[in-house]
């Protein structure tokens, strides 16, 4: 992927004995506790004069002596909004490298006016994510979930043949809302089966998108084609509730609709009878409200799996991002831009 030009702002030459740059840690508590727990910080020090045993969490009460001296703000969860003042207590930060995905929640459209580069380690959490969808679309199809619970509720071996007659991974259509990183790692991981697989993202050309070994269509035709649709479209105004009751409607009678992206791209309220009637199933990562109230009927339902963001880097898979990040560091360090650099125009259209 091409390194957009405002990556390559204000990165200094450095020679090989140059020293190494001043970086500090803005995270919140408990990833930073996570991280050393998991010993993910240790390679950071070797690339950047760093404390990984502090971190920052909010700018207006970090030493000011300390934040004059960063060169390079190594952030993650919890990370405080980086604002004008909060810039200005750092008069030398050159760089902000995120060990994990998007970078909307803490940098700000002052970062960009000073020229200062950014990376996201979004390319490194895509792949839990693409796994967790994978692994979802083949449950889905072989209608796993709905047999454990027949075997769990009748504790006898059930009558499969009847029972799923028609269900299986053989030649079924898998639809692919927005080829972005995940949505395009989900079809390289799809590819080898024996699915048959629709795209459709208005930002990829017709033929990217056969390129990548997918059908491209208009997402109405996706939605009515498919056994199974899962969304990887970013969180925008436009694609607020793409998923609303006419479109939800389209959904073939016992498809499957994963949500991995965003809770607003569905529309919860004119999902939820089509849920409750059994008409379709889902399998809901991300929902809105984040966390659905305690009278939803969706935590009950058999043909529903409800999981509380978990999708993305969980566990030992932080250490994954984490050291994405830590290679950005050395590169920067040595002067070279970043491998995962993120620049104002495409955060505009990314989660």
């Amino acid at each position: 992927m091409p390194v957009p030009e405002s990556t390559l702002l204000n990165v200094p030459d450095r020679a090989d004995t140059a020293p190494l740059p001043r970086a500090a840690l803005a995270m919140g508590h408990d990833i930073h506790s996570s991280l050393l727990a998991e010993g993910a910080l240790d390679r950071l020090r070797a690339v950047a004069s760093v404390d990984t045993a502090t971190h920052i969490t909010d700018f207006g009460i970090a030493d000011g002596t300390e934040l004059a001296a960063v060169e390079v703000l190594f952030t993650h969860w919890g990370a405080p909004l980086l604002t004008e003042d909060a810039l200005n207590r750092m008069p030398r930060l050159r760089a902000v490298v995120h060990a994990a995905g998007s970078i909307k929640h803490h940098v700000t459209e002052s970062v960009w006016e000073r020229g200062i580069a950014v990376s996201s380690a979004a390319a490194a959490n895509a792949l839990p994510v693409a796994e967790f969808t994978l692994a979802a679309i083949l449950f889905a199809n072989k209608r796993v979930l709905d047999i454990a619970r027949l075997y769990a509720d009748t504790r006898q071996q059930p009558a499969l043949l009847p029972y799923f007659a028609g269900h299986g991974n053989y030649h079924r259509t898998v639809g692919i809302v927005g080829a972005s990183r995940i949505g395009r790692r989900v079809v390289e991981l799809l590819r080898p089966l024996d699915l048959d697989i629709l795209v459709h993202d208005p930002y990829v050309a017709h033929d990217d998108a056969r390129a990548l070994g997918a059908e491209p269509v208009e997402l109405d035709e996706l939605v009515e084609r498919s056994h199974v649709v899962s969304i990887h479209a970013p969180q925008l105004p436009e694609t607020r509730h793409m998923f609303d009751a006419r479109r939800i409607a389209l959904l073939r009678d016992g498809a499957t609709l994963i949500n991995t992206a965003r809770g607003s791209l569905v529309d919860t309220d004119a999902l939820t009878p089509h849920l409750v009637s059994g008409r379709v199933h889902a399998v809901l990562d991300v929902t809105e409200p984040d966390v659905l109230p305690e009278s939803s009927p969706l935590y009950g339902l058999p043909n529903v799996l409800l999981t509380p963001h978990i999708a993305g880097s969980l566990g030992n898979e932080l250490g994954r991002m984490t050291h994405w990040a830590v290679d950005e560091v050395h590169r920067y360090a040595q002067g070279l831009p970043f491998a995962h650099g993120v620049g104002p125009d495409e955060l505009a259209r990314s989660a």
